[in-house]
């Protein structure tokens, strides 16, 4: 959500940010519906100074036995207390058309985000790990020891498409992937863990940006209420409404949890394989701060994703991400893409994204300053710290073997109770 305040001193400024990310100008609609909201708080100020000025005389007239100056002021005070009423709520009419005007518009970039148009327009900062020579590697659904224990038709039969049913090692070395998150996560980097819930209502959705603008990419229940699509929302939406003490900052958390998105804009994109789904894990990482440091927020928190994948042992690049291509919510981001041997490519596993004080306006989280002063609003960040499925995708591309077993990465052996290999017929070894 925007500030109409800071609009109203900087409308140029404004509308600069939005056409980096060819947005239209909208700075002179915005304003006129501010000034339309105000006009009608300002006539129902005036006509409320009115009523008691009548009103204070009513009493006056009645003591000096002046009937008719008596039953015109007191139709004069019921005249306007029927006027404030309907300027009240004209002016409440006004004041939601422009809040929800607000939200439907972007966050703006950040001054360092590059300028650009869509993905080709990103600009890699980081690179790690030289991808193995593999002149026989297929796609993870095409491994032999991964092909009987993903089973995509079954799953179809229950489901639809766009779900899987994983069963033997590879579910176990999923599960073991989520557990390994969240031990560095928790034990090493200093976040929290939280169980949330997967159902939210609309005010959790709404404050985390995912409405209105993402509700066809959502599933809702017949109750009205949301499946989550990442755990961001939850662990966000945590701090709404609170004005916490400043020295209670940074916030940290992390959630492994179900997410569920209706991929309504991806028809025909990455139909093969779990690597597109309508039900996946993340492990999520949600940080509330101080807006004086989110900036360096973001940076730890990127390299709590990029650690997790040099711990796997798998080769990835890092973007920042173009104007053109930023999430709604997001100032600026920074997407991981890890290599993908059987697609010959790189394919984003995480995405960090600071939001600044975007959330927390929608949602009222503010903190209250040390040294005094007004309460100010907290920056949120968010980032998968990974994806799961995805990064099951990476372990077993990037670990197979020319005979068709997949080796397990050193730093998951032990959440495999000491194997090392997932062999071609599909057993644990």
């Amino acid at each position: 959500m925007h500030d109409i305040r800071a609009i109203r001193e900087n409308p140029d400024r404004f509308d600069a940010a939005l056409s980096r990310r060819g947005d239209a100008p909208v700075s002179a609609e915005l304003l006129a519906m501010d000034e339309a909201r105000r006009a009608k708080i300002q006539a129902a100020e005036s006509a409320q100074a009115e009523a008691n000025k009548a009103a204070k005389e009513v009493g006056a007239a009645k003591g000096r036995g002046d009937e008719e100056e008596f039953e015109r002021l007191r139709k004069l005070v019921a005249e306007k207390k029927a006027e404030i009423a309907r300027l009240n709520e004209e002016a409440k009419a006004e004041d939601a058309a422009l809040t929800a005007r607000l939200a439907e518009i972007p966050n703006l970039p950040a001054d360092d985000v590059p300028d650009g148009d869509d993905e080709d327009d990103n600009v890699e900062i980081n690179r790690w790990g030289t991808p193995r020579e593999m002149n026989f590697a297929v796609e993870h659904f095409e491994i032999p020891a991964v092909k009987d224990a993903m089973d995509f038709e079954t799953a179809a039969k229950m489901s639809g498409s766009r779900f899987v049913l994983m069963s033997g090692p590879v579910a176990r070395l999923h599960r073991a992937l989520a557990q390994f998150m969240l031990d560095i996560h928790t034990l090493e980097n200093g976040l929290t863990e939280v169980n949330p819930p997967v159902l939210v209502r609309d005010e959790a959705m709404y404050g985390t940006d995912k409405l209105p603008k993402f509700g066809d990419d959502s599933y809702r229940t017949e109750e009205g209420m949301w499946l989550i699509p990442t755990s961001e929302v939850p662990l966000t939406y945590i701090a709404a409404g609170h004005v916490i003490d400043e020295d209670y900052l940074p916030r940290r958390y992390t959630a492994h949890s179900l997410c569920f998105r209706s991929e309504a804009g991806s028809a025909g994109r990455d139909t093969s394989g779990m690597l597109r789904q309508h039900q996946f894990e993340k492990v999520e990482m949600v940080s509330v701060t101080h807006p004086d440091e989110s900036d360096a927020e973001q940076k730890r928190m990127l390299r709590c994703a990029e650690d997790i994948l040099e711990r796997l042992e798998i080769p990835y690049r890092t973007v920042v991400l173009c104007t053109g291509d930023m999430g709604f919510g997001a100032r600026r981001t920074y997407d991981i893409e890890a290599w993908l041997p059987g697609q010959k490519a790189y394919r984003e596993i995480s995405s960090v994204s600071t939001t600044g004080d975007f959330q927390a306006r929608r949602m009222n989280a503010r903190f209250k300053p040390a040294g005094g002063g007004k309460p100010q609003f907290v920056h949120t960040l968010n980032g998968s710290g990974l994806a799961v499925g995805r990064c099951l995708i990476a372990v077993l591309e990037n670990g197979q073997q020319e005979d068709g077993s997949v080796k397990i990465p050193a730093a998951l052996q032990a959440y495999m109770g000491g194997r090392t290999m997932i062999t071609a017929d599909g057993a644990l070894a």
